[in-house]
């Protein structure tokens, strides 16, 4: 599933992108926000399937080399260990995964120049080196290999992100995201003859897509409402210079602080800081900090802030 943050993330930049372009189409918007989460599913499927071609271009390699006029004896007696990795052999023969890598056509058949600069710098690594020289081989061992070439290489590659830039607009800022998927899907197979790997879903469930849709559509319909109470708390402040996304950070705040009565006021408020750490400068999260505490008072003494369930802890 994709974590709340990263939707309230997708949903900032979606509404961005609608008061930017002057879009006057809410369910085009609406679509094109669902569609940007999708693609993000696509990329968590594509860090899997990157992590197989690098074995399979590995395995090519030895090939390769056996099939030489002169093979060396390094070329006939080559260190499989990675080629044969138990880990990633899970990975190849997971039914599930397979089938949704053919059914959204996820391939990096078009860059082997990626494939070629990930594998060299993977077997340039001391973590490598290490790892191939080991005397006992283990599943532990094979694992740990392959969480720190998705947490190490893949999640830093300078290659990659180049070449994710180029291949989708909607993955410039989820890499990070989901690595953090993909790792958490490794640890959760603890051995070679589990039930496999636990791929997430596009959404964790109903919930969390409708919780999507009712934030963007809270912030388009009463952007107004959000702006002038915003307003009322900068009075001090020349607002038209204050950045456009600080403003609307602390809107997406206020939706969700009113709209979402399942999730607590702190909660809410935490996660649009984090946010605006990302987003905006320090001093500008600090300034959105203060202005929202401000707000939240208000709205606490207007009673308009109502919560159920576990959404009123912390009230």
């Amino acid at each position: 599933m994709i974590s709340r943050r990263l939707l309230r993330i997708k949903v900032l930049q979606a509404a961005y992108a609608y008061f930017i372009t002057g879009s006057d189409s809410v369910d085009r918007s609406e679509k094109e926000l669902l569609h940007s989460i999708e693609k993000t599913w696509e990329l968590y499927l594509s860090v899997f399937m990157l992590i197989i071609d690098l074995a399979r271009y590995a395995r090519k390699r030895i090939e390769i080399a056996r099939s030489k006029l002169s093979p060396t004896f390094e070329d006939l007696h080559p260190n499989t260990r990675f080629t044969g990795n138990m880990m990633i052999r899970h990975i190849e023969d997971h039914e599930e995964l397979a089938s949704l890598i053919k059914k959204h056509k996820i391939s990096w058949v078009n860059y082997p120049e990626l494939i070629r600069e990930l594998y060299r710098q993977l077997t340039e690594s001391d973590l490598y080196s290490s790892y191939i020289n080991e005397q006992e081989v283990s599943w532990q061992s094979d694992k740990r290999l392959v969480l720190q070439l998705v947490e190490e290489l893949i999640l830093y590659s300078p290659s990659l992100e180049q070449v994710l830039e180029e291949r989708s607009i909607y993955w410039n800022d989820d890499l990070e995201f989901v690595v953090r998927m993909v790792e958490k899907s490794l640890r959760k197979c603890s051995l070679p003859d589990d039930q496999g790997i636990q791929l997430f879903s596009l959404f964790r469930d109903e919930e969390d897509r409708q919780f999507t849709i009712r934030l963007f559509h809270s912030l388009v319909f009463h952007h107004k409402e959000y702006e002038k109470l915003i307003e009322h708390h900068t009075r001090n402040w020349d607002v038209d210079r204050i950045a456009f996304m600080d403003i609307l950070i602390m809107e997406l705040a206020i939706a969700e602080i009113l709209e979402n009565d399942s999730i607590p006021t702190r909660v809410s408020f935490n996660e649009y800081i984090e946010i605006a750490k990302y987003y905006s400068t320090d001093k500008s999260s600090n300034f959105i900090n203060g202005i929202l505490d401000k707000i939240i008072h208000q709205l606490r003494e207007e009673n308009r802030i109502v919560k159920r369930g576990r959404g009123l802890i912390g009230e």
